[in-house]
C-alpha cells in the first residue's frame, strides 16, 4: 500500500475547504449519533433521547442545528388523544449522507470489529445482496483508497 506523499500544508486552507465545513457541521459525537439513528429510521425526539441517552438540551440543540442546516426536516405528527409533536426526517441533503455513514460503518466493521462478524449489512432495496461503499472512476472501475489523490481545481 502506498503512502500519501509528505506535505507541509493542506492544498487549501480550512476556511475554504468543504471537508472542513462538513466536519464543522456534523463532526461531533452527538450529531453523528443522531444522523446514525435517523439513517435507521428514528424520527421522534423521545426515541432519539431514549436510544442515545443524550441530555435533552444537547439533543434539542443538535436537532435544531441539523434542521437549520437542511439535513433534517421537522414535521408534525399527532397520536390520537395526544398533542401534536415534531418529528425529524432526513431531507434529501441528509439522505445523501447515507454512503458516507455506510462507508464509516463498513470501515468500523473492518478496523474496529475485533474479529466479530458485522452486526448489520446494507442491501439495495428489493434485493438481498449486500452492498458496500466504494469509489469508482469515470469508467466504472473501482479505485482503492491508496490510489486516490487530491488535486486542486482551476
Amino acid at each position: 500500500m502506498s503512502q500519501i506523499p509528505l506535505a507541509r500544508r493542506s492544498p487549501i486552507p480550512p476556511e475554504n475547504c468543504n471537508l472542513a465545513r462538513a466536519i464543522e457541521l456534523i463532526g461531533d459525537r452527538w450529531t453523528l449519533l443522531i444522523l446514525r439513528a435517523a439513517l435507521y429510521g428514528v424520527r421522534r425526539f423521545d426515541d432519539f433521547q431514549s436510544e442515545l441517552k443524550c441530555p435533552r438540551t444537547v439533543l434539542s440543540g443538535r436537532l435544531k442545528i441539523l434542521v437549520d442546516a437542511g439535513l433534517l426536516t421537522k414535521r408534525t405528527y399527532k397520536v390520537p388523544g395526544k398533542r401534536a409533536r415534531p418529528e425529524y426526517v432526513l431531507s434529501a441533503m441528509g439522505i445523501s449522507l447515507r454512503p458516507i455513514l455506510i462507508g464509516l460503518t463498513q470501515w468500523g466493521d473492518v478496523w474496529l470489529g475485533q474479529g466479530e462478524p458485522a452486526p448489520i449489512s446494507f442491501t439495495k432495496a428489493g434485493s438481498k445482496g449486500a452492498i458496500r461503499a466504494a469509489f469508482v472512476d469515470a469508467d466504472g472501475r473501482e479505485v482503492r483508497p491508496d490510489q486516490i489523490r487530491a488535486v486542486l481545481r482551476g
